[in-house]
């Protein structure tokens, strides 16, 4: 690379990770080195591109600009030389994933440590926290895995599987308000909603048992966007909450959770692996793809999940 696309790229991490020290973990350089580089890059432009205070770097609105097209230069420029040195089958680097945290833990923990034997040259920076923005996650990682309906601000995303959930409540909740015999039953009772982000939709519960579907809209009490403090407070008496069934196998082997409407289902939830573009480097690409075929061959074996076709169609969004 030339001396100004290196640049460009020490730029292009800082303002993903929104921290000069952090940018240099994973550049693994010295932080005074990386801010004087930034620096003398700002000076020759003869523009601030961030807002530095004591705790927090921010992309100005040159900045801002300036990045969003500096990562895909630096994107392009990765991909070639990853081509011409030959690490198509050897990827390596910095692998930024961003994932739900629940659906993270429960499903995707042994992939990523077999991925990560398998390619002991990348190196994974996860984040488990939505973005407030979904406009604002490609800021941050390569590749996000989202459930449920796409965001408007997705651009490709590549189905890997589906999942469904049951419906779920303690035992001390169901003695005192009564058990559900049809969905139609669930309107008085307490169901706790998810929304994935503040001021999202709420997800609604789509049952379905033998070809006959209904949707339900839940929310009465509790809205949250953490599946485990769902179960948590299912557990303590909240309501009904939807949980899969790895999620709530303790709390029913415990006695503290059990099945509600055991004949219905909700979901299935697309799965999706989701990137800002298609042109991706070699670790981004392998990376999907080794999720998409681990997910064929071993989590629909585990009846964790349903594995899409292996030649799931790419899907574009506005």
């Amino acid at each position: 690379m030339t001396k100004r696309l290196q640049t460009m790229e020490l730029f292009v991490e800082v303002a993903r990770a929104k921290s000069f020290s952090r940018a240099a973990i994973v550049l693994g350089m010295p932080k005074s080195t990386l801010s004087r580089q930034v620096a003398e890059l700002e000076r020759t432009l003869g523009v601030q591109l961030l807002s530095r205070t004591t705790r927090r770097v921010e992309l100005t609105d040159a900045g801002s600009r300036y990045f969003a097209r500096c990562q895909h230069i630096v994107a392009e420029a990765q991909i070639a030389d990853e081509e011409i040195q030959g690490l198509a089958s050897k990827p390596a680097g910095p692998l930024r994933v961003n994932m739900p945290v629940d659906f993270g833990t429960d499903f995707l923990a042994e992939s990523l440590m077999a991925f990560s034997r398998r390619y002991p040259d990348v190196t994974f920076h996860l984040d488990m926290a939505a973005p407030e923005h979904a406009g604002q996650v490609f800021q941050s990682c390569d590749v996000a895995i989202e459930i449920g309906a796409l965001q408007s601000a997705t651009r490709i995303a590549r189905q890997l599987g589906s999942i469904s959930a049951y419906l779920y409540a303690a035992p001390a909740y169901l003695a005192a308000s009564g058990v559900p015999r049809h969905p139609d039953d669930l309107a008085s009772h307490e169901c706790m909603e998810f929304r994935a982000t503040p001021g999202a939709r709420v997800t609604p519960w789509p049952l379905h048992r033998n070809g006959e579907r209904i949707e339900f809209h839940p929310g009465k009490r509790f809205s949250l966007n953490s599946a485990s403090m769902i179960r948590r407070l299912a557990t303590l008496g909240a309501g009904i909450a939807v949980l899969t069934d790895v999620s709530a196998s303790q709390e029913v082997a415990a006695g503290r959770l059990q099945r509600v409407l055991p004949d219905w289902e909700v979901g299935p939830f697309p799965v999706y692996a989701v990137t800002e573009t298609r042109l991706l480097p070699v670790k981004t690409r392998i990376f999907v793809e080794f999720l998409t075929e681990r997910l064929h061959h071993e989590w629909s074996r585990q009846g964790k999940v349903s594995a899409a076709p292996m030649t799931t169609a790419i899907v574009e969004t506005n």
